[in-house]
């Protein structure tokens, strides 16, 4: 799962994406408004987690803009502001959780995982797609009971897949989501097809149905032939 981190606060903000990634979420920054709304242009974020009160602008507005352009992507404030008035208006403005600094990273954490539950998963910490069953917390895939032991990238990419079943899925927008911006700097989209290929033949030694299919001249699709 990808998020974003937008926080003026540099070492708030480091100390929230170094705590997420051990998380095992893929995480960026940005410092400031400008930034923040330049990211959420060009990508694409499972969760963006954004201060009210930003050099350049405000959160307000990047959380009307990217209402705009993503209505999917979740979005936590984090504020020192804790008037209800700034509350109504965060919910209001799209915002699905307002959360008053200082607080305690478990509870930051927590939120964002019952919030991608709930945008992704209905809410469950368990998915079962037929055969394939993960256990969110604990980060583990399971085929026809027996455990599939997934690098880190190969897990993100198995839960990308679940959380769009069906859908055709490009080349680069699998490694955008996987790798963030940092594959910008990447020769080409070789290390996509790696890690499907590797994930591909971890299910299939388990038992599982071959459900990655290729489309031809765009990407992946996951889900029944």
């Amino acid at each position: 799962m990808k998020i974003l981190v937008i926080e003026d606060e540099k070492a708030l903000a480091g100390s929230i994406t170094s705590q997420l990634d051990k998380e095992g979420y893929l995480c960026e920054a940005a410092f400031d408004y400008p930034s923040g709304l330049e990211k959420i242009m060009l990508y694409n974020y499972d969760c963006v987690v954004v201060d009210i009160n930003l050099p350049g602008g405000d959160g307000f507005s990047l959380i009307e803009n990217l209402k705009k352009t993503s209505s999917s992507t979740g979005i936590i404030i984090i504020s020192a502001r804790n008037s209800l008035d700034d509350k109504v208006r965060g919910l209001n403005t799209g915002s699905d959780d307002y959360l008053v600094k200082p607080f305690h990273f478990s509870e930051l954490n927590a939120r964002i995982k019952s919030l991608l539950r709930r945008r992704n998963f209905n809410g469950s910490n368990e998915i079962i797609f037929h055969e394939i069953k993960v256990d969110l917390n604990p980060r583990n895939v399971f085929v026809n009971n027996n455990e599939v032991n997934l690098y880190r990238k190969e897990f993100d990419l198995l839960m990308y897949f679940l959380s769009n079943k069906n859908n055709v899925l490009t080349k680069a927008a699998i490694a955008e989501h996987l790798w963030g911006d940092n594959i910008d700097s990447a020769d080409s989209l070789d290390i996509v097809y790696s890690h499907i290929k590797n994930l591909r033949k971890k299910l299939l030694d388990k038992g599982s149905k071959d459900y990655i299919q290729s489309v031809y001249g765009i990407g992946y699709k996951f889900g029944e032939k």
